[in-house]
């Protein structure tokens, strides 16, 4: 009887040490998740605030040859 009671024991303490890992790795995905969308955040509203008059056109900045337009390329 007593070697049941240690087994049973042992297999407790290991679903507990399981169950606390899993819990410890989703906690780290879901602060990396949020991590990432609030530096997309601010990263969207650094460019959002720093646009300059050039920005408002289609093609602004672009470095394309004109010679390519119309040719088929």
């Amino acid at each position: 009887m007593s070697l049941l009671r240690g087994s049973r024991k042992k297999v407790l303490e290991e679903k507990v040490i399981a169950l606390r890992t899993l819990g410890w790795a989703s906690v780290a995905v879901g602060v990396a998740a949020l991590g990432v969308y609030v530096g997309r955040e601010l990263r969207m509203r650094y460019k959002f605030n720093r646009r300059t008059p050039s920005d408002f056109y289609s093609h602004a900045g672009d470095e394309s040859q004109a010679a390519e337009y119309g040719v088929g390329v």
